[in-house]
């Protein structure tokens, strides 16, 4: 818990009657009652789950991590970038929403945090010839035990945050079970397999049982300033989602020599087809920007670190019909005891493919089998399994 929040906005303004739809001169009533925090972004998804709790005369406390410093790595600064983290007007747009709901709001600097737990091991494990999950990282790393952490430090008792996802509590077996958000599109479980069952207990996603076109209505209809506001990318520091020029510039800020990332693009046979800037520049299944010509289209097939090698090769190439995952977290069941038939998602896009899933007989590891071999299965990515709505867990990809 950091000595000190710093507060932003009235506590005890009384909410307008906008938000208040369907009840014309009506305000907000508060009642006594253990506060929730909502992790506020500055977007239409967070801000509407402030809207939607205040309207239900919970009492909110508005909360705002800063993690990137915008400043930082000028040269990604351009004109029209998106997806930005906690710049300057994310921070505004929180602050102005949570004076209009009337709420306590805080700004938490985790910027040293983050750069420690997210953005260097996103970096390294680009060096490591993997593909990471920032978001998931974040999510493991920031967004929940810190977060709760902080809510105990205000007299929380439980979270909330605006992922397209739904939580239910399982008398059966005594567990917190994440299903899927109702919006498909939307659906952010494959971010979220990392959640523990402490984490889920005091956990609320609102929006879970919403589409975002409904979202989007439900913040128009109770006049919150962002309604309109765009969504940001996944990789939220990244602007435009160019993530290895943002590698790149960091090595830059860091002292890190260009050169001792340059290596050769080769084909299964090792022969050498051209050369290239850095092993973080490729992901397996990639085409574009190889740097080849070639009679035949040419996918990314691996990647290796050690000689700093690129693997090109035809897209039958990509196909595997087996993987292993590691540092498994399981949220329906305790444990994995037995071989079970799922489905198992290995990206965020990847529609979820028939398989089995067993135990390897290695602590918090398991092996996937698919029915039909899948393309593009990624080192660093996620391998989710399902049972059809319901996340029973989850392990990265080795």
């Amino acid at each position: 818990m950091p000595k000190k929040l710093a507060q932003a906005g009235p506590a005890t303004i009384p909410l307008r009657n906008s938000l208040t739809a369907g009840r014309p001169g009506a305000l907000c009533e508060r009642t006594p009652q253990t506060p929730i925090v909502v992790a506020m972004s500055g977007g239409v998804d967070s801000s509407t789950v402030a809207a939607l709790l205040c309207r239900e005369g919970k009492q909110v406390i508005g909360l705002t991590m800063q993690l990137w410093n915008q400043r930082r790595l000028p040269e990604l600064s351009r004109e029209g970038a998106t997806g930005r983290c906690c710049s300057l007007d994310d921070v505004h747009d929180a602050r102005h929403v949570a004076e209009k709901l009337g709420i306590p709001y805080y700004v938490v600097n985790f910027e040293k945090r983050f750069e420690e737990q997210v953005i260097q091991p996103f970096i390294d494990e680009y060096l490591a010839g993997r593909t990471p999950i920032p978001c998931t990282l974040c999510n493991n790393s920031i967004k929940f035990d810190p977060f709760l952490e902080l809510a105990d430090g205000l007299g929380a008792g439980q979270i909330a945050t605006g992922h397209y996802a739904r939580i239910r509590f399982d008398e059966a077996s005594g567990r917190h079970r994440l299903l899927k958000g109702v919006d498909a599109s939307k659906d952010q479980t494959y971010f979220l397999w990392g959640l523990t069952q402490p984490q889920l207990s005091r956990t609320q996603f609102p929006l879970g049982g919403h589409t975002k076109v409904q979202v989007r209505e439900l913040a128009r209809e109770m006049c919150v300033p962002v309604a309109g506001k765009q969504d940001s990318q996944e990789i939220c520091f990244v602007p435009n989602g160019d993530y290895a020029a943002f590698i790149d510039a960091y090595f830059r800020e860091r002292g890190i020599a260009r050169e001792a990332t340059q290596g050769e693009i080769v084909d299964a046979a090792g022969r050498k087809l051209g050369e290239h800037e850095g092993v973080h520049h490729f992901t397996v299944g990639q085409r574009r920007g190889l740097g080849l010509a070639a009679g035949e289209p040419l996918y990314v097939i691996s990647t290796e670190p050690a000689t700093q090698r690129v693997m090109v090769g035809r897209n039958p190439d990509l196909l595997r019909a087996e993987l292993t995952a590691r540092d498994a977290n399981w949220i329906a069941v305790a444990t994995l005891d037995r071989p079970v038939r799922a489905q198992v998602k290995i990206r965020n896009k990847h529609e979820a493919a028939p398989a089995t899933v067993s135990p390897t007989g290695q602590q918090r590891r398991f092996r996937v089998r698919f029915d039909e071999p899948q393309r593009a299965v990624t080192p660093g990515q996620a391998a989710v399994v399902y049972d059809g709505e319901l996340a029973l867990g989850g392990g990265w990809i080795e």
